[in-house]
C-alpha cells in the first residue's frame, strides 16, 4: 500500500522528521530560506498532508491547488499564516504546537528586559571594539529591575509566565492590560488589571505578550510610544506587527524611552540597513525565544503527530478547527 504524499516546508528537529519521513512518501524543502508561495503551491498540488511554518502562507487559492489536502499542520504556537477558515470549508483540519514555548520565551522575554535594562550587548559591543580602558564610575549606567514596576500587555500564558519571573524573582510590582481579567495573576502575584495608559504611564517596562489581531496591530506607535517614561524599556516578544517599528526608531533615537528589547520585527528579517540597528539603546534578536532543545524537538513531535493524525482521518491532537471531524 502507498504512503501518503506531503510536503513539508523545511527541516524540522530530527525527533519529528523522522516520524513523518517514516510513515509517508515526504518531500523536504532543504533550504535555509522558505520556499516561494507558488513552489509551495506546486509542490503540494497531489499531496495528502502540508506541514508548515508560520514564515508560510496558506491561503485559499493555495488549497485549491491542492484537492486531496487532509491536513496542514503548523510547526509553531500561532497560525496566523493559515486562512484557517478556508481550510474549514475544504475539510481540510489545522494543527499547531500550543502549550510548549511558555517557559523558553518567557525566559528569553526576561532576557531581554535585563539585557536592555543594563545595557548588556552595547556593553558587550564597546569591550569587544577596544574600547575598554578602565573600570568607569559612570560607564554604562543602566536601570534598577529589583523592585521596579512591570507592565504587561497580553496576561496569558506567556504573559503569566512572565509575570512569575517578574514578581517571584525580582519583587517587581505587576500592572497588567488584558480584555479579560487574570484572577490567576492577581491573586499569585497581586497584579493589577489597569488601562493602557495607565499602564505605560507607570511601568519601568513594557513587555508584550498579547496575540496579532486587528485591534493589537500597531498598539505600540508615536501615541503610545510618547505616553512611557523616558526611563522605561520596551520588550517585545510577541509579533512584530504589534509595534511601528519607524515610530519606535523615532522614540529611541529622540530619547523618549530609554531603550527597546526585540526578538520580532515588522517586517522579519528587519533588513540590515534599517536604522534601528544603529541605535545603541536597541536590542535585537532573530527571532529565537523558542530556540531551545526541549521546546523545539516538542514542537517538532507535536507538528509530526498533528500530521499523521490528519492523514489518518482523525482529530488531530492539537486541532485549530475542531469542527472539521
Amino acid at each position: 500500500m502507498s504512503k501518503p504524499k506531503v510536503f513539508v516546508t523545511r527541516e524540522i528537529p530530527e525527533v519529528g522528521l523522522k516520524l513523518v519521513v517514516d510513515n509517508t512518501d515526504a518531500e523536504v524543502w532543504p533550504d535555509l530560506l522558505p520556499p516561494p508561495y507558488e513552489v509551495i503551491k506546486e509542490k503540494i498540488a497531489s499531496c495528502d498532508g502540508l506541514l508548515a511554518l508560520l514564515t508560510d502562507k496558506i491561503d485559499a487559492p493555495l488549497l485549491d491547488a491542492a484537492p486531496n489536502l487532509k491536513v496542514v499542520s503548523n510547526f509553531a504556537v500561532g497560525f496566523n499564516n493559515i486562512d484557517v477558515a478556508a481550510a474549514t470549508a475544504r475539510r481540510i483540519r489545522v494543527g499547531n504546537t500550543p502549550g510548549v514555548l511558555t517557559e523558553a520565551t518567557s525566559d528569553f522575554a526576561f532576557t531581554l528586559l535585563m539585557g536592555g535594562a543594563r545595557r548588556l550587548v552595547e556593553a558587550c559591543n564597546y569591550a569587544k571594539a577596544g574600547h575598554w580602558q578602565t573600570w568607569e564610575p559612570q560607564g554604562f549606567l543602566g536601570q534598577d529591575i529589583w523592585g521596579a514596576t512591570m507592565g504587561i500587555v497580553g496576561m496569558g500564558r506567556i504573559g503569566y509566565a512572565m509575570a512569575h519571573r517578574a514578581h517571584r524573582g525580582f519583587d517587581m510590582r505587576i500592572l497588567y492590560y488584558d480584555v479579560n481579567p487574570s484572577e490567576h495573576a492577581e491573586r499569585d502575584f497581586g497584579a493589577t488589571r489597569v488601562d493602557m495608559d495607565t499602564l505605560l504611564a507607570e511601568a519601568d517596562f513594557v513587555s508584550i505578550h498579547t496575540d496579532l489581531n486587528a485591534s493589537t496591530t500597531g498598539l505600540i506607535n508615536r501615541d503610545t510610544l510618547a505616553k512611557m517614561k523616558r526611563n522605561a524599556i520596551l520588550i517585545n516578544s510577541a509579533r512584530g506587527p504589534i509595534v511601528d517599528t519607524d515610530a519606535l526608531y523615532e522614540a529611541l533615537r529622540d530619547g523618549v524611552i530609554a531603550g527597546a528589547a526585540m526578538d520580532v520585527t515588522e517586517p522579519e528579517p528587519l533588513p540590515v540597513e534599517h536604522p534601528l540597528y544603529s541605535l545603541p539603546n536597541c536590542t535585537i534578536a532573530p527571532h529565537i525565544a523558542s530556540a531551545t532543545y526541549t521546546s523545539r524537538n516538542k514542537m517538532a513531535r507535536m507538528a509530526a503527530e498533528n500530521l499523521l493524525a490528519g492523514l489518518r482521518g482523525e482529530d488531530l491532537p492539537n486541532q485549530v478547527n475542531p469542527e472539521v471531524g
